[in-house]
């Protein structure tokens, strides 16, 4: 059975369990409200590299998020994973290894629904391709 920070979950509700339980264990001062209030309103998202048996937590936050703020996320988060009675991630009571990253990095869509602006497969190789064929290039295969 998988566990998240003590408490048992399936593989698919792993990372809504581990935002949560980080909620719980954040306690109540002013730091941890801070930390609660960006845990919240950012997206937490769980990886498994089956090669390494790593198991990766990526909070994903908004732009407008100040150096100060992600400071206190990061220590907070710290906190409360080395003060925590129970492991991060234990598979049948075997501790895992696991990593904890902190981004801002939107991945683009290029195909899709909800496509980036600006990034259909067309027009990311248009400069690319403008670039070999423009007026006074020589072309080098006939030189």
């Amino acid at each position: 059975m998988w566990k998240i920070l003590g408490k048992d979950t399936m593989y698919i509700d792993i990372a809504n369990t581990w935002k949560s339980r980080m909620m719980e264990l954040a306690g109540d001062d002013d730091k941890s409200k801070l930390f609660k209030e960006i845990v919240e309103s950012s997206e937490v998202t769980y990886m498994m590299n089956g090669t390494t048996e790593e198991h990766t937590f990526f909070i994903r936050l908004s732009d407008d998020r100040t150096p100060e703020e992600i400071q206190t996320l990061a220590d907070v988060s710290l906190e409360i994973l080395k003060n925590s009675e129970s492991p991060c991630v234990s598979i049948e009571d075997t501790v895992q290894k696991y990593q904890v990253i902190i981004t801002n990095w939107h991945e683009p869509e290029i195909i899709g629904l909800n496509k980036t602006p600006g990034m259909s497969s067309g027009q990311v190789f248009k400069p690319i391709i403008g670039s070999l064929d423009a007026p006074g290039k020589p072309n080098y295969k006939y030189l």
